[in-house]
């Protein structure tokens, strides 16, 4: 039971997450501001895209970002609403409905918090690279084509009329765009993306998106524009409240919640790890992170928000600004709360299309072409990897492209850990002797396992002409039940046909399942184990001066 309560007290905040504050608050400060900045036009844009509205957005910021800051395993990460996660949500809506998604939030969070407290946070390891830069591919073609019903005319398509699919919902955009509209809304687009690209040339600190929002928005408050804008927003966060959950509902949004929850803890884990590696950041807990995301979309949800992830832009915005530890993120959301409470009003009379415009370029950035041709060019498993997981993302859904890319990956590197499975015939030892030609000796190197044992077992029984086999085993380095079970299958195989069969070299780890799977109870006798080769190959050729002496047809059982 401690080691239970120590592991429960583990996961709970502690004075030690701000034992280096002295000496990093100003740049805790500085940095809480700046990532503010850079996350009021994704919280808004994200919400907005998510089919949602524009205040969920900035109330999932604002309160997922304290509570996961507070409770999360890393000292630097922000998070809030996510590209990703809006890429889940915006089909959720169109299905069930803008109010399922705090049902969704709710039961996303009871999930990742169960996934923490059950230590599943090392679980992430597991996925490949390529199939992270696939799915970071196929994440960033869905939100950019999220986008285009933004800037194709000033309402869009209800939720229920509209496909499901970004490409095809798109392309149905496209297809009924309101052309004078279109051109006020790519001239917005195109003023943010040239202040996103411009101002980072100029000064890294300078906030690109915010100000090509504020050009954005000034020209539409003096120019008689047909652009719509946000609308307004409300002066302060909306009251907490428990939602009412209908279970036949609730029933129905099992698997959704299930795919934003594995999501959420794939994308904040990832994030987690990668702040890691642009600075020293201190100790990662990733089933701490965890605990502190399943609260932070529990949190989110009862303010009638969205779920919650790590965001990995503003994380590494965050650690290049001078973050180091959690008071960074908490400024960051009270600098977003403070928008609210302040300038609820300006912010309200930003176009839509501009805050499209902050989408696409993100969604453009997340794609580094170094990455995109170092995979392709790496080995074909691994650039088909890459492929299969974006058109998967894409065309289908963003968590069965993981698990698709990571069962493939699978079956890739069994095919090519069976492919390390030698089977080799080696010449008899020493001087020769007569009857040598009627002994074969096969080595068997590397692993044994299921995925080569059919391919060994035929090998070694397609032996003709021969009296005597015997198998070195001493270079079998992993062996699994169905290996040794073909181990066993050869030898049986080999003795129908009147082949004896010496084992030598079985390492003493193996003993025991070769014992219990029946290999050894094989063998003609005992005897014919060995740890010698020279031992096992004088009794292999006294068989051999043995069967030499019978005569043929007669059929009496040699001795051992």
């Amino acid at each position: 039971m401690s080691a239970v309560g120590g592991y429960l007290r583990s996961l709970l905040p502690g004075g030690s997450d701000y034992r280096m504050l002295r000496r990093t608050w100003r740049g805790d400060l500085l940095a809480g501001v700046t990532v503010g900045i850079v996350a009021l036009p994704l919280a808004l844009g994200f919400g907005v895209s998510s089919g949602l509205s524009a205040e969920a957005g900035l109330v999932t910021a604002i309160v997922a970002g304290v509570i996961a800051a507070v409770f999360g395993g890393s000292h630097v990460q922000v998070s809030g609403p996510t590209g990703a996660m809006v890429v889940v949500l915006a089909p959720i809506v169109t299905s069930y409905g803008a109010g399922a998604v705090v049902a969704v939030t709710l039961l996303a969070g009871v999930v990742v918090l169960a996934a923490g407290f059950l230590r599943l946070g090392r679980a992430v390891s597991f996925i490949p690279w390529p199939v992270i830069e696939g799915f970071t591919l196929g994440i960033a073609i869905t939100i950019f084509m999220q986008e285009v019903p933004f800037v194709t005319a000033a309402q869009t398509a209800p939720a229920g009329e509209r496909s499901s699919n970004a490409l095809i919902a798109a392309a149905q955009a496209l297809l009924a765009a309101d052309w004078s509209y279109l051109a006020w809304a790519l001239g917005a687009v195109a003023i943010v993306a040239v202040c996103m690209l411009v101002a980072p040339r100029i000064h890294a600190a300078i906030p690109g998106s915010l100000i090509g929002i504020v050009i954005v928005t000034v020209l539409t408050l003096v120019l008689p524009t047909p652009l719509a804008h946000i609308d307004a927003l409300p002066a302060a966060l909306p009251v907490p409240a428990f939602p009412a959950l209908d279970l036949n509902t609730l029933g129905a949004l099992i698997v959704p919640a299930l795919t934003v929850a594995a999501l959420a803890a794939i994308e904040s884990l990832l994030s987690a790890r990668v702040a890691g590696s642009l600075a020293d950041t201190g100790r990662f807990d990733p089933d701490r992170e965890l605990v502190g995301q399943g609260l932070a979309s529990l949190g989110s949800a009862l303010f009638g928000g969205m779920p919650a992830t790590g965001a990995i832009a503003r994380t590494a915005v965050n650690v290049r600004s001078g973050g180091r530890s959690r008071l960074a993120a908490i400024v960051h959301a009270l600098v977003l709360l403070l928008v609210v409470l302040v300038a609820a009003g300006p912010v309200g009379a930003i176009p839509m299309a501009a805050l499209a415009g902050v989408l696409m370029v993100t969604a453009v950035r997340m794609v580094h072409r170094g990455t995109v041709r170092s995979i392709l060019r790496s080995t074909r498993g691994d650039a088909a990897l890459f492929i299969v997981t974006a058109l998967v993302t894409v065309s289908v859904d963003l968590i069965v492209a993981v698990g698709i890319g990571v069962l493939c990956a699978a079956v890739f590197a069994l095919r090519n850990l069976s492919r390390t499975t030698g089977v080799h015939r080696e010449s008899v030892p020493g001087a020769a002797a007569p009857g040598d030609e009627r002994i074969a000796i096969i080595r068997i190197d590397g692993p044994l396992f299921f995925a080569a044992a059919d391919r060994v077992f035929d090998e070694v029984t397609r032996l003709q002409d021969v009296t005597v086999v015997i198998l070195r085993m001493s270079q079998v380095e992993l062996v699994d039940a169905s290996g040794a079970r073909v181990l066993s299958d050869i030898v049986q195989a080999l003795e129908r046909r009147g082949i004896t069969v010496l084992i030598k070299g079985i390492r003493p780890a193996h003993q025991e399942l070769f014992r219990t799977v029946g290999v050894l109870g094989s063998l003609r006798h005992q005897n014919h184990l060995f740890a010698d080769l020279d031992a096992a190959t004088e009794h292999a050729r006294s068989h051999v001066t043995r069967a030499a002496a019978i005569p043929q047809g007669d059929e009496r059982r040699q001795r051992p």
